[in-house]
């Protein structure tokens, strides 16, 4: 039985670039005698350092060789050996030949030689050193200038948005202030970085062992500018789409806003579309317009499709699934009372432990002032499963209704209470005379008669003041005839019966009362 022969896998050596003065001279692959590219990039930085300066003006010469088959070529400076270059070393994907590339590798050691000789000379240090204080001096000029450019504009802004604050235009003026603060804060450090970028990259390029440093950083420059420029030319036409959409939406959605527009002024009446319900039902139909308008331009925009949207979309998509529960409740709940038509702003309402003037239906909240003047936010969701009361929707032009309550005990007759009432009512300011004031006769007790009256008002927020003035009208008019506002609870029952004679059905003021009242 044969035995198949497993053949050991021989580790590669990576490959290493034999990099002289920061300017990269060649990269070697290949393990010669037992040493690998590494070893061979440290032989040739000591040799090449060893090379006396006497020689570094003589030009490099290519000698051909041949080793195990494959053939080379050996870099040198008269007889002083620098490195070697081997077939094996060459990229397989690179079409080139030995000898090109050895030539290549022989004159970017020759440029770095001659770079490293350059450097020692007084005059080229002394130029480079000129020349980067006045570059120095320059930078700290032009950075001076942008402070004091920035310090002024940011100091304008100031003065203008305070103005706007105190004249009560802009109630968001602190928060846009440090809006600016920051924006300004960050286009300063920008200018500031590109500034100190410029500088360095011409100070490296001024000195020539650096210069291949400056170099890179032009190079990174000019390349990054060049692919802003060319993403910016490729999204043109995505843009140019994406903003014909765009107005496209605007246009229907402003089409849609003069149409309910007007049909809020009543000059266009639809079946089902109330006045309370316009401004709900123009929020949700602009909703749906724009979303659909932003749907259409989502392909458009530039880098929609990259993985950076797609984290952002999957963020807000988590985001909204952990606390849209709690929003969508309360958004549902105001939908709700706002097609119920429950009440609307300027109703006066009672809503469980809240009586005052509607102040704003929001999508999430509803304020009520109350009587004491204080803003009273109540989330619709609590409001949809509260009983409402609302005193204003039926009242139309007669006002809103207000009503207080008097016991009277049975000696006294019912018309001299209506009219001592009426009168009362009609003596207090607030009340409105027309319509005209009515009572009504609540209870027949044991002991009295509930009276309540019922009169109009313009004004429900003057509730408290203006009932408290009712009352004080009602006890002078009873005090003024001796009619008794105390209600009687008998001991024990009086020797004759309490009635009111019929002589006596009309006492002042009601003598003229209608005997059907």
């Amino acid at each position: 039985m044969a035995w198949p022969v497993l053949a050991a896998k021989t580790a590669v050596a990576p490959e290493a670039t034999l990099v002289y003065h920061f300017r990269p001279v060649f990269t070697f692959r290949a393990t010669v005698l037992d040493t690998p590219p590494q070893g061979r990039v440290e032989r040739a930085l000591g040799r090449i350092d060893r090379v006396s300066p006497g020689r570094i003006e003589q030009p490099i010469e290519l000698t051909p060789f041949s080793i195990d088959g494959k053939q080379g070529f050996n870099l040198h400076i008269g007889e002083y050996a620098l490195f070697s270059v081997l077939e094996n070393d060459l990229d397989s994907e690179a079409d080139l030949s030995v000898h090109a590339a050895a030539q290549h590798a022989a004159t970017e050691l020759s440029t770095a030689l001659r770079a490293a000789a350059e450097q020692r000379k007084p005059a080229v240090l002394l130029k480079g050193a000129a020349l980067t204080i006045l570059a120095t001096a320059i930078a700290a000029m032009v950075l001076w200038v942008i402070r004091r450019a920035t310090r002024r504009m940011v100091a304008r802004l100031q003065r203008i948005t305070e103005a706007d604050r105190g004249a009560g235009k802009l109630r968001w003026a602190r928060h846009g202030w440090l809006l600016v603060q920051r924006m300004t804060q960050l286009l300063l450090g920008f200018l500031w970085f590109g500034v100190a970028y410029l500088w360095l990259t011409y100070v490296l390029a001024r000195f020539p062992l650096t210069e291949p440093l400056g170099e890179r950083l032009s190079g990174f420059l000019l390349d990054l500018l060049g692919t802003l420029g060319n993403a910016f030319l490729n999204a043109v036409p995505g843009l140019t789409t994406a903003v014909v959409i765009l107005f496209l939406t605007k246009a229907v959605n402003d089409a849609i806003g003069n149409f309910f527009a007007a049909a809020k002024a009543g000059r266009v009446h639809v079946p089902g579309l109330h006045p309370e319900t316009v401004t709900a039902t123009h929020r949700l139909v602009s909703i749906l317009v724009w979303g659909m308008g932003v749907a259409f331009v989502y392909p458009f925009i530039p880098m929609s499709d990259s993985d950076a949207f797609k984290g952002l979309s999957v963020m807000f998509g988590f985001m909204l699934t952990l606390g849209s529960a709690g929003i969508v409740n309360q958004l549902m709940s105001g939908l709700v009372l706002v097609y119920s038509r429950a009440l609307s702003v300027g109703d006066f309402v009672d809503i469980g432990d809240t009586v005052g003037v509607v102040s704003e239906v929001g999508a999430l909240s509803t304020k009520v002032i109350n009587m004491r003047n204080e803003e009273v936010t109540i989330p619709n969701a609590v409001l949809v499963g509260s009983p409402i009361k609302n005193y204003s929707r039926l009242a139309g032009e007669r006002g809103t209704l207000v009503s207080t309550k008097v016991t009277i005990g049975y000696d006294t007759p019912w018309r001299q209470v209506h009219a001592l009432l009426v009168a009362a009512a009609e003596q207090t300011p607030g009340l409105r005379c027309v319509p005209k004031p009515f009572v009504y006769q609540r209870g027949l007790a044991d002991w009295y008669v509930e009276y309540e009256l019922f009169a109009h008002m313009d004004k429900p927020l003057d509730r408290i003041p203006v009932l408290s003035a009712l009352h004080a009208n009602i006890q002078d008019q009873f005090n003024s005839y001796g009619v008794q506002i105390m209600s009687p609870h008998f001991v024990r029952q009086p020797k004759s019966n309490v009635v009111v004679p019929p002589e006596n059905w009309r006492p002042p003021p009601a003598e003229g009362a209608d005997k059907t009242v």
